[in-house]
């Protein structure tokens, strides 16, 4: 085993850690106070040619691997969610479908806009009945001649208002009474298209996470995405990659919140010494170490299962399961380090677990984790 970052992935960590400490963490606080979504910081990346970052060069990306794509979110979620989510949804909802399905036109077509940056990634799944049971999908797309027509919304969809097209599924036929889901590419500035941007959330306020409505949508045949039919084998392929950067935000979070947690262990004084030379703080600070390095390490193993070719849906439930759960328990730490302080804005932590409660829940909540973990290990 080789545990060494590549000369590569550490100078993408350098080169994220600088970014996120001088241009994303000093707005951090007033884009989550105002809501507003940080499109400045994203067209720096497109500039520095992040956005498309594990895709092929042929259609704007930079051929980077899976663990880089894991260090960018980490260290964007690391001063800001908010970022860290909107970047994790364009490249692993967005883009990964495209890529891992599209033709060669579509990727040219689609794709290309993506990892340049014009337009932002996102995916049309969940629905009002189609949360955990994905396959509840009532939206349909009924196919007359060489087009189209699609009727139906969707719902919790990050990204959408700065998409110019987007992936969603739908019902394209009844087979023996089972659902027969597709996906297909449909743009925003469609006909009968609508994007409901009002969500009153827990946290992540600088992301953008809206509602879709299709009425008589109409899109031609070739906008198929991939098989007909195979729409929700298709999307569990894309949560898979999806859950490696939901893991990844969980230990950019963590790490955050640890950070913020030393710094002011440092500086707080108490009974005449800093509470950082107190036992039970600095226990508490190794235990939030410990469950931040085991997350990190696994993340890092499910990326590079996916980059090797080999299965790793199981080590990816594992990674967002651990690294989500683990999250909230490290900044919960980490407002009780600091105090009542913690429950104040200004100190940071509280919006680190406000954001952090989300990674429990996208992608396929705790529980489903469980059950894709232990599907695997009964099968064995």
């Amino acid at each position: 085993m080789f545990f060494d970052l590549t000369d590569e992935q550490q100078m993408i960590q350098r080169t994220m850690k600088e970014f996120a400490d001088e241009v994303v963490a000093p707005g951090a606080i007033e884009r989550d106070r105002k809501k507003a979504f940080p499109k400045e910081i994203f067209q720096q990346l497109a500039e520095m040619g992040i956005m498309g970052l594990p895709f092929p060069e042929e259609y704007g990306g930079a051929g980077a691997d899976t663990i880089s794509f894991a260090i960018v979110t980490e260290e964007l979620s690391r001063v800001c969610a908010s970022t860290g989510i909107t970047y994790s949804a364009h490249i692993s909802l967005g883009g990964a479908p495209l890529n891992l399905f599209g033709t060669k036109e579509q990727k040219e077509r689609y794709l290309t806009p993506i990892c340049t940056g014009e337009s932002f990634g996102a995916f049309g799944l969940t629905e009002a009945n189609a949360g955990s049971d994905a396959g509840g999908t009532e939206t349909r797309a009924v196919l007359d001649g060489k087009q189209f027509t699609i009727n139906g919304s969707k719902m919790f969809i990050t990204n959408a208002s700065y998409a110019k097209h987007l992936a969603l599924t739908a019902i394209t036929d009844n087979k023996d009474g089972k659902k027969e889901i597709s996906a297909i590419i449909v743009p925003t500035d469609a006909a009968g298209f609508t994007i409901k941007d009002e969500y009153e959330k827990m946290g992540l306020h600088a992301s953008n996470t809206t509602e879709l409505i299709l009425e008589n949508v109409v899109v031609p045949e070739e906008n198929l995405l991939g098989t007909k039919g195979n729409g929700f084998k298709q999307f569990l392929q894309t949560l898979d990659g999806g859950r490696i950067g939901i893991a990844a935000m969980a230990v950019g979070i963590a790490q955050g919140a640890l950070n913020k947690s030393v710094q002011y262990a440092k500086e707080r004084k108490q009974f005449g010494k800093a509470i950082a030379d107190f036992q039970a703080t600095q226990f508490k600070l190794a235990d939030m170490a410990v469950k931040i390095d085991l997350a990190r390490t696994y993340v890092y193993k499910a990326a590079w299962l996916k980059d090797q070719g080999r299965p790793f849906s199981k080590e990816a439930a594992i990674a967002k399961y651990y690294a989500s759960e683990m999250a909230m328990e490290v900044c919960d730490e980490a407002i009780q380090i600091h105090g009542g302080y913690g429950y104040m804005r200004e100190y940071e932590v509280e919006r680190y677990m406000r954001d952090a409660k989300l990674l429990e829940i996208g992608e396929g909540t705790s529980e489903v984790q469980k059950l894709v973990i232990a599907r695997h290990i009964l099968a064995d």
